[in-house]
């Protein structure tokens, strides 16, 4: 049997695997591909429409709910700047925001959770990722470094004047930078980050409270508050029954 309730994340992507519950309304600051690893699950999205599938890709602030039905399943996470991602803007601009059954055939489980473990998207994918040679502004760049490597707790580097003061622009104007270059707001990728960050101080301490301090958030019930606004689901549900965090170089 594979190892259950795994997470590993990479500077600019994430991989869950394991079993998840029902999630209600949400939307994230980054691309996701849903697979089914032992079975068909379901995605509602918009009013009225919902589909039973065994792949689905699901863009940047696309609110929908994901219900697993009990399956087993791999969550594959794509920061906006990533390759993958950008890869994935001329798939979503011509099907939307919710692209179904996407997953090309690979044969036994064991293979695909070894594509999943070295993030090999054109080995999952039933169509070639698309090539974007636009480099990310350097402005924008140096402003995710900040946002997603730890430095000294307390310190301000989160707040958007801080952010905008490193890329000398105003606030206002570093925002639509920001927008333009990675497809979602800043606000909503601070919290992302932020989120990231306190998954990630999981490798040191399971415990919810130490996670809540590494990702910067005022408390626990903060970070309990912005991880349910993300992913749908409280961090106890899915981030307690985890047996291994692996953070990648």
């Amino acid at each position: 049997m594979p190892t259950r309730n795994t997470l590993t994340l990479g500077a600019d992507r994430a991989l869950y695997m394991g079993d998840v519950p029902a999630t209600g309304w949400h939307c994230h600051a980054s691309p996701v591909l849903l697979l089914g690893l032992s079975g068909r699950f379901a995605v509602h999205w918009e009013p009225g429409q919902a589909e039973t599938c065994h792949s689905a890709l699901i863009d940047t602030g696309v609110p929908h709910i994901f219900d697993p039905r009990g399956e087993t399943v791999a969550l594959v996470y794509m920061e906006p700047d990533s390759l993958e991602a950008r890869g994935l803007r001329g798939i979503f601009r011509q099907q939307g925001g919710v692209v179904l059954d996407v997953a090309a055939p690979v044969g036994a489980r064991s293979a695909m959770e070894d594509y999943l473990r070295h993030f090999d998207l054109p080995a999952l994918l039933r169509f070639p990722l698309g090539v974007d040679a636009a480099p990310l502004d350097a402005r924008v760049a140096h402003s995710l470094r900040l946002l997603r490597n730890p430095q000294v707790p307390g310190a301000p580097r989160l707040r958007r004047d801080v952010l905008a003061a490193e890329a000398a622009l105003s606030a206002s104007r570093f925002n639509h930078l920001f927008r333009a270059e990675m497809g979602v707001s800043l606000r909503s990728y601070r919290v992302w980050s932020q989120v990231r960050l306190a998954m990630a101080g999981l490798a040191v301490s399971p415990r919810l409270t130490d996670a809540a301090l590494h990702g910067e958030f005022s408390d626990s019930a903060h970070f309990s508050r912005m991880f349910r606004q993300t992913f749908g689901m409280t961090p106890s549900s899915v981030l307690r029954p985890l047996k291994e965090v692996t953070l990648l170089g």
